[in-house]
């Protein structure tokens, strides 16, 4: 993974003045739940909340005490602007608010967005990445999430990676390029693995067996990357390419795309282990 070069020395020299900014928040999904209410304990001032819904925008802004709409063209002003989106609405909705606060600063949190979304848009602005699996109902400790930031500029960098600084331990700078390749290295690692855990439930329920019973596997298989590569912590029978074993599950699986995934994920691990 390659960081970018962005210099930090005065970061947190910064650090105070951060504190001083005020954020508003575009979107009030599980990213933008999270972190609000992070950086709200951290002693910043959240002007308000924007969200399509009247549900989600109201919700949130009570939690934090704030402003809330659903009329995107009527937000309150802010030194900052964290924008929290599904990434197909992101360029649509910068348009829109960038015309109200031209001079503030405009930040995304996508992983797959590159900073280039807002080049010839805006003067200041930046990516504040937090990468972590956020749902509104399950609490989170942001201190040891990484979060990763790209900015316009050196004073954009260093407000971004102290406002970083105040919430986690964790904080780097990184280029659109390796951010990407971070955010597909993530769904590999957390959204396909949850996938796997629904496909595991449905078998479990054609047996008549809770889920629960799988938690210590899941919880086995997941502790033990923290001492062993991937690689060295792969047990089955895909890594033996036992066919007995992997036809009589064949034999159990009726739908056709769960059949391909168990199929090309059992090759993929024998031939991942053996090359």
């Amino acid at each position: 993974m390659t960081k970018t070069d962005q210099p930090i020395a005065d970061v947190n020299s910064s650090y105070c003045k951060s504190k001083e900014k005020s954020i508003f928040f575009i979107g009030a999904g599980n990213v933008a739940t999270h972190l609000s209410q992070a950086l709200l304990h951290a002693g910043y001032e959240i002007k308000g909340v924007y969200s399509r819904t009247v549900s989600s925008a109201q919700t949130l802004a009570d939690t934090l005490g704030c402003f809330w709409t659903t009329n995107i063209l009527e937000l309150v002003e802010a030194d900052i602007y964290i924008l929290s989106v599904k990434d197909s609405v992101l360029e649509e909705l910068l348009f829109k608010v960038i015309q109200q606060s031209p001079q503030a600063i405009f930040v995304h949190t996508a992983g797959s967005i590159p900073i280039s979304v807002f080049q010839g848009k805006v003067n200041k602005y930046g990516i504040f990445y937090p990468m972590q699996t956020f749902s509104k109902k399950c609490a989170v400790l942001f201190d040891n999430i990484p979060i990763f930031v790209e900015s316009s500029d050196n004073e954009v960098a260093q407000t971004l990676f102290s406002i970083a600084q105040s919430i986690s331990r964790h904080v780097e700078f990184l280029d659109s390029d390796c951010r990407l390749r971070l955010h597909l290295a993530s769904v590999l690692a957390c959204n396909f693995a949850n996938h796997c855990y629904t496909l595991a439930a449905q078998e479990m329920d054609k047996a008549g067996l809770p889920f629960k019973y799988l938690l210590p596997l899941i919880d086995e298989t997941a502790k033990k990357v923290h001492k062993l590569s991937p690689r060295e912590a792969q047990t089955g029978p895909a890594v033996r390419y036992d066919q007995n074993v992997l036809n009589k599950h064949l034999s159990l699986i009726s739908e056709t795309i769960k059949r391909d995934i168990y199929s090309l994920m059992s090759l993929s691990i024998h031939q991942n282990t053996h090359d």
